[in-house]
């Protein structure tokens, strides 16, 4: 099947979901204003697709198809924001030898517009996470990981926010407890603030203060847990008021379509995440109406 079938057969097949709880269909968004989300998570320095003799992900993947099939949906729809759920760095030789500059500079080729901070991008220690960020054309986002008193501190943002098409989409970070996943020696003096904390201030600031149409929160919490209080997507859904959308990493959890959870105020919240590696493309289609009303569309491409 050609990529584009691929993607018209997928898109056709996934749900709508209206974020107030409704179910729509297709022939209900004519007219709307589209915001398209792309994002990715954990490709952890994949940069080239993966061999034609591998077991488990022959032929796919790579950073240069991810940018053709990125090019054709913003040709289709230029209201598009494309996004990064953390762990950018390590797991081939391109980290080992590069350090994360060649990441970053692909990336910056590839017009992200932000990425929040995974626990392997602490690999080379906080001195090399800053000696890459001049490579960096797209914000760092993390909220809940205070740089104070560090190196980092001013490179970091909480929050940022677009104005696509007079909708107005607030994005914020939130980063996993990086006790037990990085040596402290590599993160230095950053300090770890609850995610669910921060996520209900940034939201209510998003929302209250910037007046924000849409607020995405890219996480790199993990998808879902057994153990209660671990923090992680799923319940981060749960305990918010204003987010939309949750982006997620860590887990390396493929998700063929968005989870749907119910937050605090009764209205629906996606969460999605698109596995590792390069492998897919996540791609949420948002719909708004005159009263700037949205209802969603997402899938997993594979790129």
């Amino acid at each position: 099947m050609k990529r584009r079938d691929f993607i018209n057969t997928t898109a056709t097949a996934s749900a709508f979901v209206g974020l107030g709880g409704l179910s729509l269909n297709a022939c209900s968004n004519l007219g709307k204003k589209q915001i398209t989300i792309l994002h990715t998570n954990d490709v952890h320095s994949h940069i080239d697709p993966f061999p034609e003799t591998h077991s488990r992900y022959p032929n796919m993947g790579g950073i240069a198809r991810r940018a053709t099939l990125v090019e054709q949906i913003r040709n289709e729809n230029p209201n598009t924001l494309l996004f990064d759920a953390g762990d950018i760095f390590q797991g081939t030789p391109y980290f080992n030898f590069y350090g994360g500059e060649l990441e970053f500079k692909l990336m910056s080729k590839l017009k992200y517009d932000a990425a929040t901070i995974g626990n392997h991008d602490f690999d080379n220690g906080i001195d090399g996470l800053l000696a890459q960020m001049p490579y960096a054309s797209f914000e760092m986002i993390s909220a809940n990981y205070d740089f104070t008193n560090t190196v980092m501190d001013g490179y970091v943002k909480p929050y940022k926010t677009y104005l696509v098409d007079g909708i107005k989409i607030g994005v914020y970070g939130i980063g996993i407890a990086l006790d037990g996943l990085v040596t402290k020696r590599l993160y230095r003096e950053t300090q770890y603030l609850n995610p669910y904390e921060i996520a209900l201030d940034m939201e209510r600031k998003l929302k209250e203060e910037e007046q924000c149409d849409l607020i995405i929160c890219l996480s790199h919490l993990g998808y879902d847990y057994e153990n209660p209080e671990r923090p992680c997507d799923t319940r981060l859904a749960q305990r918010t008021k204003n987010t939309n959308l949750i982006i997620g990493g860590h887990t390396h959890t493929f998700l063929d379509k968005p989870d749907v959870r119910t937050n605090l105020n009764g209205s629906s919240v996606l969460v999605n995440q698109v596995g590792c590696y390069g492998i897919n493309l996540g791609r949420i289609d948002f719909y708004f109406d005159s009263d700037k009303k949205a209802t969603a569309q997402g899938v997993s491409i594979v790129v």
